[in-house]
């Protein structure tokens, strides 16, 4: 932790912040290895202070190392003994990550020497790339998704409820180490397909449905994602055709991926190969997003994206087509950018029918 807080203060001094306030819990904990913070205070020139409610205080204590702990009770006004502790240090410019409106007018009026900076791009600038221990823990998540998968894959039959495969897959995914799932686990079938995230799960799984199934465990963390879609029994030609069209944009978009690549080019690419099948206006999102201590982070595939692929970034490839009515079909897996192409974290089968 000792690095990245070290990283953080090599920026703020190049941005020519004197200190920077974290609010944000992924941030707290890639920061300083504790998830539970209240607030997090770091100057450019050496002060590190972690702000905990009592309630957390004894475990804060006991995992942190790179911080001082202090303790906030109940009753505790924290904005003001932020505010103090900011100005004894004569901060006179302060980054932060995320504030809301009444937070932020609260402070500025209580530090009146201090300019309040929103720099949310300073924490994902460390955070975009990651390190070998970070890659550890999200190569362990990837493997546990990947086993829960092809749990599901092994037990979806005709007649389960979609809440109930659900469950089995987060059980599954429990027993093999996962600390719970990145994000609520989907499992869309017939015309719930058509909805990217699914509909109430209550609907029973049909002989001939489109069912995707999206998942993610959270392990040291960090997160995973990946989806797959298959249906029980015969696909018809127009599913078949539907399917094989979005495992071709899958193809193409990682066939170009590597480091210095834009990341819109590569959405582009996937959504070029959907359009050229007749259904470009159905894809209805993004080629995919970061995964790392958040499931949803920096660099973004889209059309609008500004982001440059980097070595060490880890982002989704989800391309999919959705029909109202008829259903939908989205293949997704988690891969790791390389200099020179990626590796993919995630492995089930690729096959649209299972029984």
């Amino acid at each position: 932790m000792r690095r990245r807080i070290d990283s953080l203060r090599e920026t703020l001094h190049k941005e020519g912040l004197e200190g920077y306030l974290v609010s944000n819990g992924a941030n707290m904990l890639y920061l300083t290895g504790f998830e539970g913070g209240s607030r997090l205070l770091i100057s450019a020139d050496g002060d590190c202070i972690l702000y905990v409610h009592r309630v957390n205080y004894d475990a804060a204590e006991d995992a942190v190392k790179d911080c001082e702990v202090r303790r906030v009770d109940y009753g505790d006004d924290l904005e003001r003994v932020l505010a103090r502790r900011i100005e004894s240090l004569g901060l006179k410019s302060l980054g932060f990550d995320v504030m809301d409106a009444q937070t932020y007018m609260k402070m500025e009026k209580l530090l009146r020497e201090t300019e309040l900076k929103p720099r949310r791009d300073v924490m994902w600038a460390l955070r975009k790339v990651k390190g070998e221990d970070e890659l550890e823990l999200l190569r362990e998540a990837a493997e546990i998704t990947s086993m829960g998968m092809e749990k599901a894959l092994e037990i979806v039959e005709d007649g389960m409820v979609e809440r109930e495969l659900a469950a089995e897959i987060d059980y599954e995914m429990r027993k093999l180490g996962s600390e719970g799932t990145a994000f609520e686990t989907i499992v869309a079938s017939g015309p719930n397909s058509a909805y990217p995230h699914g509909g109430r799960g209550d609907r029973r799984l049909e002989r001939g449905d489109l069912i995707i199934i999206d998942i993610g465990a959270r392990y040291g963390g960090y997160c995973s994602d990946m989806t797959r879609t298959v249906t029980l029994g015969e696909a018809s030609p127009r599913k078949i055709e539907i399917y094989e069209a979005v495992k071709e944009a899958r193809e193409k978009a990682l066939r170009i991926m590597r480091g210095g690549v834009k990341a819109r080019e590569v959405d582009a690419e996937a959504r070029r190969t959907i359009a050229e099948k007749g259904y470009g206006e159905r894809f209805l999102h993004g080629l995919g997003h970061g995964v790392g201590l958040e499931v949803h982070e920096p660099p973004m595939l889209n059309p609008k994206s500004e982001d440059i692929l980097t070595p060490g970034n880890v982002v989704t490839v989800e391309p999919g087509i959705y029909i109202r009515g008829f259903g939908g079909v989205r293949i997704e897996d988690t891969v790791l950018v390389l200099e020179k192409g990626v590796e993919v974290l995630t492995r089930a089968p690729y096959r649209l029918v299972v029984r």
